[in-house]
């Protein structure tokens, strides 16, 4: 995905959805805790389809390094945790890297084993688990995209979505499947207050959405080439694969006209999968993926946000990105809460919107 284009759905598995088979997307599904492999589940993003994304490079280096094989397996971040609870009784991923709250729902459901990686004490409290279930391994914030060909300018705040120049031209992700849809869905209960005015607005704006997508990886192509005119999407994805997308750029709405711009943290996160058939390879790649070397690729290979407060990346990405976030308000989420209330704000996203 560095400055390459992110393809949604998986590299090798095209459209992955559920229930492909391990095999098919090179995992072997083996219980032998000695094979020199692991398999990761992963939500979108950190991957390049042209082969010179974070993971492309921090995995290739891996295997020269440990001669441990990495299978890979892509889906949304939702979908991801899905998969792991159907095969719950029959482990087969290893390491499982997806964005809150799904991280903080896989760890409800019991799927997630307590390891803290050589690093993750340099990385903020926020973007770990206190109880050491997952770490952050890449940070990322959340936006939205519009084209820069057609607009002379991006909309400023929520209000500015809903005029009538968007009509079947803005779309984001699905909420409860989507990462980055569900985002949509958090930041518009922070900025408008609560659920029932989130709604209320969320209603409104379905008059310009085109209609669910699985992944918000799909839209940014469509925004390049002004099939839509505004898709959500996240900040390391987007900047990432701008090289292959120019016409995109990348604003961050208002919670009401004249106020700052606003977003959160929406940072890629790891952990070990419990009962994983290759415990010891996967500590060893979380510690990996967590080294200092390796955080330095983070901006300079993947577009992203290091997740080390150590780490001060000082390359032409990182310097980009830094001028990206300027003057943007960022607030917290209480993660806990909303993993706790996801299903019934999803249930109500769908009632709003009739989706």
């Amino acid at each position: 995905d560095r400055l390459a284009a992110r393809k949604p759905l998986a590299a090798c598995c095209g459209a992955l959805v559920l229930g492909v088979s391990l095999t098919a997307c090179g995992g072997t599904g083996s219980a032998d805790a000695d094979a020199k492999e692991i398999t990761v589940y992963s939500a979108d993003g950190l991957k390049s389809e042209r082969g010179d994304g974070f993971y492309d490079r921090a995995f290739a280096d891996f295997e020269k390094k440990t001669g441990i094989k990495v299978n890979y397996v892509e889906s949304g971040s939702g979908a991801a945790v899905q998969r792991l609870a159907r095969e719950k009784a029959n482990t087969k991923a290893d390491v499982l890297v997806t964005l809150p709250p799904f991280i903080q729902q896989a760890d409800g459901k019991g799927l997630l084993d307590t390891y803290r990686p050589k690093g993750s004490e340099q990385v903020a409290a926020a973007d770990k688990d206190p109880q050491g279930k997952w770490t952050s391994i890449v940070n990322n914030y959340f936006c939205f995209i519009y084209n820069k060909k057609e607009l002379t300018q991006p909309p400023q705040s929520w209000q500015d979505l809903t005029d009538g120049r968007f009509a079947g031209k803005l779309q984001y992700s699905t909420p409860g499947v989507a990462g980055d849809g569900t985002a949509v869905v958090i930041k518009a209960l922070h900025d408008f207050g609560g659920q029932g005015p989130a709604m209320e607005f969320l209603k409104k704006l379905q008059a310009n959405n085109v209609g669910p997508s699985a992944s918000t990886g799909q839209l940014a192509p469509k925004t390049d080439k002004g099939e839509l005119l505004v898709a959500n999407g996240d900040v390391q994805m987007n900047y990432a694969n701008m090289k292959s997308m120019p016409n995109q750029g990348i604003f961050f709405p208002a919670a009401k006209p004249g106020a700052k711009p606003a977003t959160f943290a929406l940072p890629y996160a790891a952990g070990l999968v419990k009962n994983a058939p290759h415990a010891a390879n996967a500590k060893k790649l979380l510690d990996y993926l967590l080294s200092e070397p390796v955080q330095r690729q983070v901006s300079e290979v993947g577009g992203g946000f290091t997740a080390r407060k150590d780490v001060k990346a000082t390359d032409e990405n990182a310097t980009a990105l830094a001028k990206i976030m300027a003057g943007v308000d960022i607030f917290q989420p209480d993660w806990q809460d909303i993993n706790k209330n996801l299903d019934s704000y999803v249930r109500a996203w769908k009632t709003a919107t009739g989706s």
